[in-house]
């Protein structure tokens, strides 16, 4: 999905108008003043509010009469739109905030990606393991390029959920994605995490055989490892959980 602020002056109003959002900086409750942001931004009063209708499917802003134009309760806001996902890892957020959606990512990936290697061990096809295999061996050509490796790891487990042949679980991949690019970032940079290869390899493995059971061991052992990555990065915290590899 190209990001909005590829997208020229409305995307860069939509994206300026997010992070303001989810920084805090435009708090949840705020009546937004649309004069004042249209020259803040130096945008017409036309692409301010069509970026405003951005943020409303959304669900971050709202308009009504007599209140105008104002910020949802976070309680609103589709934090599993890819956008919204990106927004919050890209910048948007404080560190506590950041920290603590890496944490939700991850309890929610080690619900789905357990499962959904045991289906991809029953169904996948010739072609989906030629796909897992040529992520995987571009993991490992590109381990020392951080930019490469996230690339890589990315597609390895966008092709594990297409292995699934299930359209709902492979449409997942774009809440999965935000959150293990921003994850992939911070360990793939730093010179303390484990050799990712090995983990990924015994998961094809084990999908390539078929073995269901065996795929879902390695799915948690490759999980597992990702949160010690993720530990050695930002340090250990309060609540434990898998970071997301």
């Amino acid at each position: 999905m190209t990001p909005y602020a590829r997208r020229g002056v409305h995307g860069q109003t939509v994206e300026a108008l997010a992070r303001r959002i989810l920084g805090g900086e435009i708090p949840e409750g705020a009546t937004l003043d649309l004069v004042a942001l249209q020259s803040e931004l130096d945008v017409s009063l036309t692409a301010l509010r069509e970026s405003l209708k951005v943020l409303a499917a959304k669900g971050m802003v709202d308009a009504r009469q007599k209140r105008g134009t104002f910020v949802r309760a976070r309680a609103d806001w589709n934090l599993l739109d890819a956008d919204v996902l990106r927004w919050q890892f890209e910048g948007g957020g404080a560190g506590e905030t950041d920290r603590a959606l890496l944490r939700n990512l991850a309890e929610v990936r080690a619900i789905i990606e357990p499962a959904a290697v045991r289906l991809a061990a029953e169904r996948r096809t010739d072609d989906d393991l030629a796909a897992l295999g040529a992520a995987l061996a571009a993991m490992g050509e590109h381990d020392t390029d951080p930019g490469h490796a996230v690339e890589a790891d990315l597609a390895f487990h966008r092709a594990l959920l297409a292995a699934t042949h299930n359209e709902l679980l492979e449409r997942m991949e774009m809440v999965i994605e935000s959150g293990l690019a921003h994850r992939d970032r911070l360990v793939h940079s730093s010179p303390h995490g484990e050799d990712p290869v090995p983990a990924h390899r015994a998961v094809l493995d084990a999908v390539r055989d078929r073995d269901p059971r065996a795929a879902e061991a390695a799915m948690h052992a490759l999980l597992e490892q990702a949160g010690r990555d993720l530990d050695r990065v930002d340090g250990p915290d309060d609540t434990k959980g898998t970071g997301g590899k």
